[in-house]
């Protein structure tokens, strides 16, 4: 198989590329060239997709699946699906559980109303970039166009620092807040499945879109906080938060403590998606212990969360210590 993959240096396009290089495929990554390095083996090709003529390099080119995880302005997904529609017969384009439209209910599935977006456009938040690239690619491609709205993605190579937050918290040992209940289900995908699940699809030529994260309740916050205490090593002690206490104090879920929405909240709906059309398309999630092991032992190899490969910093995740400290003080002993 030969993959033309767009980016192919951040967090889920260096998996896709690092799972495509490890079947043996023949892997061309395209960027900039200015953020990360691509294994060794894979043909660069050199260009920025924001720039007039700088999809050239693209030209006269013949692969049999595109990937692309582009989350800025939609045009550019468009431009680059134009460029790519006579030289590939299928088009990956990894997009977000956030396109859905507020309010979002509990157990949305794929059926439901995205939010107001054009392919075309320049400029856009978040969910409305995701939703315009959608549109960009079926534009094009239509029922080639496969789209992979992901949840909350773990694993090695995470360069937003939700799990590496909870691992060095936990590593620097003491009393951890940690926000209950214990058994909250948690909702997310690792990237090496994601990977591993949209090339396998792309290979067999499925279009349209998919919820692509593991079903809730595939681990708890309770479990997902042991195994990091079992994979640090660590002497820590969790000291178990309602979430009322949690919030009436300022907690902001899922920053503030990442991965953590406690029930009722208005972003619950993230860890509560319908699955069941990825899983009858044979999505298959690791346990939580292997993602939480593997992104730990990953962690202390690199030293500290990479920079977002060719995007904007992000403010960083997770409590102060000093805040934790005073949020740990109103606890029962």
């Amino acid at each position: 198989m030969r993959l033309v993959m767009l980016g192919g240096t951040g967090f889920v396009g260096g998996a896709v590329v690092a799972e495509a290089v490890r079947r043996g495929w023949a892997v061309t990554v395209f960027n900039r060239g200015v953020s990360g390095e691509a294994p060794a083996g894979v043909h660069l090709l050199r260009g920025d997709r924001d720039a007039p003529g700088g999809l050239a390099a693209l030209a006269g080119g013949e692969w049999d699946l595109v990937v692309d995880t582009w989350d800025g302005a939609p045009r550019a997904v468009r431009d680059a699906a134009r460029a790519l529609v006579g030289a590939v017969p299928h088009y990956v384009y990894v997009s977000s559980g956030s396109v859905y439209a507020p309010p979002v209910g509990l157990g949305t599935g794929e059926e439901a109303p995205t939010v107001a977006a054009e392919p075309d456009a320049d400029f856009g938040d978040y969910p409305s970039n995701k939703a315009g690239g959608e549109r960009a690619a079926v534009e094009v491609f239509g029922e080639r166009a496969l789209l992979v709205r992901a949840g909350l993605i773990l694993g090695p190579g995470e360069d937003i620092g939700r799990l590496p937050w909870w691992l060095n918290r936990v590593a620097r040992g003491g009393d951890v807040l940690a926000p209950g209940p214990r058994d909250l289900p948690v909702q997310y995908v690792d990237v090496r499945d994601l990977a591993s699940w949209l090339l396998d699809r792309g290979v067999e030529g499925v279009g349209g879109a998919y919820n692509v994260v593991s079903r809730s309740g595939h681990t708890t916050m309770g479990e997902l906080l042991d195994a990091v205490v079992a994979a640090t090593g660590s002497t820590a002690t969790l000291r178990w938060a309602e979430p009322t206490s949690i919030l009436a104090a300022g907690v902001e879920p899922w920053n503030d403590l990442p991965i953590w929405i406690p029930r009722g909240h208005e972003y619950r709906w993230l860890q509560e998606r319908d699955v069941e059309r990825a899983y009858a398309a044979g999505l298959v999630c690791r346990p939580v212990a292997e993602t939480v092991a593997d992104t730990w032992r990953w962690l202390r190899e690199v030293g500290r969360v990479p920079a977002r490969a060719g995007r904007p910093a992000r403010a960083p995740v997770g409590l102060t210590p000093e805040r934790e400290a005073a949020l740990l003080a109103t606890l029962p002993a």
